[in-house]
């Protein structure tokens, strides 16, 4: 039994998220589709984190296990000619039988953009947030400084999000500018359910002027998903990597 490692990356607004749903395409279904098209085999894709509807990928990670001996090669090529134009594999390895994306993986980067600019921008629209009131990028930079390290990210997750402990560690969390694109990049070792985006719909009323920088740090203290800001559109955010152990 052979076990083969993916790297993917995907344009993510024509798909229902990642995970497989019987009557809606997603982005893990497409991909299932054509390799049991290839292999004869229902091979089945274990992902190092699932991103929600909308949500876009330059290196997603996922693993599969199959009997086939089709060469790696003929692996990337065959599902690069089969999949839709908005989904293609970067890499194909093949890895240790135990090896497990979501298992063996150190964290992840993801990217949020924002087009800040009273006139919205065709190209930057499906992959990006358009807001046309200007946004404060150094006021939003230090109050996301009080998010990096190992807090209870309790208020930034969603409602029905299922995870058992709420407790995570931040590696970064930085705004970049090129006006008038704004890029929020946030690395961690785990997220939440909608964590980044929450982050980010904080970060903006930062932006805005309507919360103080400092706020952050009570906020995490008060545990409170209704304190903190909005959830961002989910076609801003783009999962940019996936780090090994």
């Amino acid at each position: 039994m052979r076990n083969i490692r993916l790297i993917i990356a995907y344009h993510g607004t024509a798909y229902s998220g990642w995970q497989i749903q019987p009557t809606v395409p997603t982005i893990q279904g497409e991909i299932e589709r054509r390799l049991q098209h290839m292999t004869g085999e229902a091979c089945r894709l274990r992902v190092a984190g699932r991103t929600d509807a909308g949500v876009h990928a330059r290196g997603q990670m996922a693993n599969f296990h199959c009997e086939s001996a089709i060469p790696l090669r003929s692996i990337y090529r065959g599902l690069n000619a089969l999949l839709p134009s908005d989904i293609a594999i970067l890499a194909a390895t093949e890895v240790d039988p135990d090896f497990d994306s979501r298992r063996n993986n150190h964290g992840k980067h993801y990217r949020y953009q924002i087009w800040n600019a009273r006139s919205p921008s065709p190209p930057h629209g499906p992959v990006s947030w358009h807001l046309n009131r200007a946004l404060d990028a150094g006021a939003m930079a230090a109050a996301g400084q009080h998010l990096v390290g190992t807090h209870d990210f309790q208020s930034f997750r969603a409602a029905n999000c299922d995870s058992e402990t709420t407790v995570r560690t931040l590696y970064r969390c930085s705004i970049g500018t090129s006006p008038p694109l704004l890029e929020i990049d946030v690395e961690g070792t785990a997220f939440l359910k909608n964590m980044v985006r929450i982050i980010v719909g904080t970060l903006v009323e930062v932006g805005r002027g309507t919360r103080e920088t400092g706020s952050i740090v009570e906020l995490l203290r008060a545990r409170d998903r209704t304190r903190a800001g909005l959830t961002a559109p989910a076609h801003g955010l783009t999962l940019m990597e996936v780090f090994l152990k």
